[in-house]
């Protein structure tokens, strides 16, 4: 269980989170939703230990694990979508295993033994997300997971990710109210930042 209790995130003089307390328990799914800057990046990364907070307290398992779908991919981009996933991953999975999963979430076979950065950006977001979950960790944070992905792509991502999650605290970052609905999640909606008195 990882709990944020009246977590305040300051970057300079700008409150990015303010006072915010939060509990993600063991197979529990949080959709994180807001408008552009209300922080909703921000919170995944304290979630994940990337930032400490400026105010509050965030507790979590010791060894917790984490892992991630960012806005961007970051992928290794001249080793191949198998290569990319096995990077994350114990010996107990081959590249077959790794080769169905991405085949599942709809990337053509041809795709998976080649740089990714030769794939679109609709595929390697796919690998992105594999890697991801594939990674058994005790907190999964998925940033605008879908980015890049058609209709029917996200239909299947949606239904390839509910299939998958197994018993990690997951949070979902989105700007989509349905996929909140999709995946059952506890709704947290952040507020608006304040009006830049500049502007």
């Amino acid at each position: 269980m990882i709990v944020l209790d009246g977590v305040t995130k300051v970057f300079g003089s700008r409150v990015v989170l303010h006072d915010l307390s939060l509990t993600l328990a063991p197979g529990s799914v949080t959709a994180v939703l807001g408008v552009n800057g209300s922080g909703k990046t921000t919170l995944g990364r304290l979630v994940l230990g990337l930032e400490v907070p400026s105010a509050g307290t965030i507790t979590r398992p010791a060894q917790c694990r984490g892992s991630a779908v960012f806005q961007e991919d970051r992928l290794v981009t001249h080793l191949s979508a198998v290569r990319n996933v096995r990077l994350v991953l114990g010996r107990t999975w081959c590249d077959e295993s790794v080769a169905d999963e991405l085949v599942a979430l709809g990337l053509p076979a041809q795709s998976l033994h080649v740089p990714v950065r030769t794939l679109s950006g609709g595929q390697r977001r796919k690998v992105a997300l594999v890697r991801a979950v594939l990674a058994s960790a005790d907190v999964l944070v998925l940033d605008e997971p879908f980015t890049s992905l058609d209709t029917d792509a996200k239909t299947l991502a949606e239904a390839w990710l509910r299939d998958r999650l197994d018993g990690q605290a997951t949070m979902l970052i989105t700007h989509d109210v349905s996929q909140a609905q999709t995946f059952g999640a506890d709704v947290l909606r952040l507020p608006a930042p304040p009006a830049d008195p500049d502007l």
